[in-house]
Parts: C-alpha cells; sequence; structure tokens
C-alpha cells in the first residue's frame, strides 16, 4: 500500500518541532505569520555541524513554505569559513552572521538548532544527533548531493553513519529520481493528488520528517495509478523542502 493511502485523520498544517529542553513537541511559529528567528549552534565544520546547519536551513524552508517570514541566523566558534562553504556545496541558504544577537527585531519565536550536548541557549532547542563519518577523505570530497540525500534519509534525531556504501546508495537513488523527473516533465501535467500533498505535508510538518517526506517519493515513483505528470508536480513541489534539486536534468539530452 502507498505511504500516502495511510493518511492520518487529520493534518495539521502547522509545523510542530520537539523542544529537546522537555522532549514535548511545540508549535516552530505560536503567532501565525509573525517572525521566527532560527539560529543554528555550531561548535566546527565537521559533519555533525554540518548536519546542524542543514536542519536550520530545513527549518527555514519548512517554515516559509508555510508563509512564516523567517529570520536565519549562525552563531559559531571555529571553522565557521568551511563551514559555510560546506552548507553552500549541500545547497544550504546564506544565513546571517548571529554574533550575540539580543531580541532581534522583535520576532515572535526564536528557535535554536544545536548539537546534542552543546549550547543551551534560552528558547525552544532543536537537538540534533551526531554524525559518524566513516567515509574515505572528509566531507567535502564526497558529491555534494549525495551527502544531503543522505543526511536527509534519516530522523535528525537519530545518530547517522555515513560510510561509502550510503553515499553510492543516496547518489544513484538521486540520479534515478532526477532522470525520472526530467521523463515525467514531458507529459500532460497533473495537480499533486490531495492525499499525496496531505502526506507530505504531514511528514514535514511532523517535527522535520524528512525521511517520511521521502518514502511518500519513493511510494509515489512506483504507483502504477499515477499519472507521469502528478509524479513530477509531487517531486517539485516535495524538492521546495528538500532542496536536491531534483529538476536539475529537465531539458538534458537523454
Amino acid at each position: 500500500m502507498p505511504a500516502y493511502a495511510r493518511r492520518r485523520a487529520y493534518a495539521r498544517l502547522v509545523l510542530r518541532i520537539t523542544d529537546a529542553r522537555t522532549g514535548e513537541p511545540v508549535d516552530a511559529t505560536p503567532a501565525r505569520r509573525g517572525l521566527t528567528r532560527v539560529q543554528a549552534h555550531t561548535r566546527g565544520s565537521d559533519p555533525t555541524h554540518l548536519r546542524v546547519l542543514l536542519v536550520a536551513d530545513l527549518l527555514v524552508r519548512a517554515l516559509e513554505l508555510g508563509g512564516t517570514p523567517v529570520w536565519a541566523l549562525l552563531t559559531g566558534e571555529g571553522r565557521q569559513a568551511e563551514l559555510r562553504a560546506a552548507g553552500a556545496a549541500l545547497g544550504v541558504r546564506p544565513f546571517e552572521d548571529g554574533g550575540d544577537t539580543g531580541a532581534g527585531l522583535g520576532e515572535a519565536q526564536v528557535l535554536h538548532v544545536v548539537d546534542e550536548g552543546g549550547a543551551t541557549p534560552d528558547g525552544v532547542r532543536v537537538a540534533v544527533a551526531p554524525v559518524l563519518w566513516e567515509a574515505p577523505g572528509v566531507p567535502g570530497d564526497a558529491d555534494p548531493a549525495a551527502l544531503r540525500m543522505a543526511l536527509l534519509a534519516r530522523p535528525r534525531s537519530a545518530p547517522l553513519r555515513i560510510g561509502p556504501a550510503t553515499l553510492e546508495e543516496a547518489g544513484a537513488t538521486l540520479d534515478r529520481w532526477r532522470r525520472a523527473v526530467a521523463d515525467w516533465a514531458g507529459r500532460p501535467s497533473r495537480p499533486v493528488p490531495d492525499p499525496v500533498r496531505a502526506d507530505l505535508r504531514t511528514a514535514w510538518e511532523d517535527d522535520l520528517d524528512t525521511a517520511g517526506v521521502l518514502g511518500v517519493l519513493r511510494a509515489v515513483e512506483t504507483d502504477p495509478d499515477l499519472a507521469d505528470g502528478a509524479r513530477f508536480e509531487t517531486y517539485a513541489y516535495a524538492d521546495r523542502l528538500l532542496g536536491l534539486d531534483l529538476t536539475r536534468d529537465l531539458g538534458a539530452p537523454a
């Protein structure tokens, strides 16, 4: 049964995120469309802190998709230039320098993205589990798109091991999806089916469940009852959150 056929009783369409201080979910933005500050706190440029920056990027994307204005900041110590460069290679959009930001611009909510055991600022804390790097070289040597895909494939609260097989599998899936999206783009357009849209939103509004979003895309890829035009629109819609450049090969020679 396709993942999206198992529909929830309802979809909140309000991003809920687990606050590491209490372990309880909270609304990521309590005042609808009120300015929300997303502040990433890092302590280096290693894979764990690259994951922290990526999660902050996903949080910004999810909030913006819900119509919330966001102020994205990076506060860190050590190797910040390297971290920003690695983040840019992964498709992380630029973050302003957080410095000693205080009350800021009167934002309605502040969400701090931290590594487990890291910074403990006041406000909601979004904790990110560590990454154990088992691939040759350093993350900068890996294909950035495959690395982003691998980092998205597990919940942010789960420790993640990344080795050669992980990157190879992620890269192969991404290549297959990009080719498929380019092919589906040539078919008559169809809207994203309502059940599919609901499952995508339910996944990412539930504590940024990117693994769940990827699961919906896998179901859409093989569902015989879906038109190819609907598959294309679904992948393009989900990529607004995932940032995997799934439409990259549109117009490329077959």
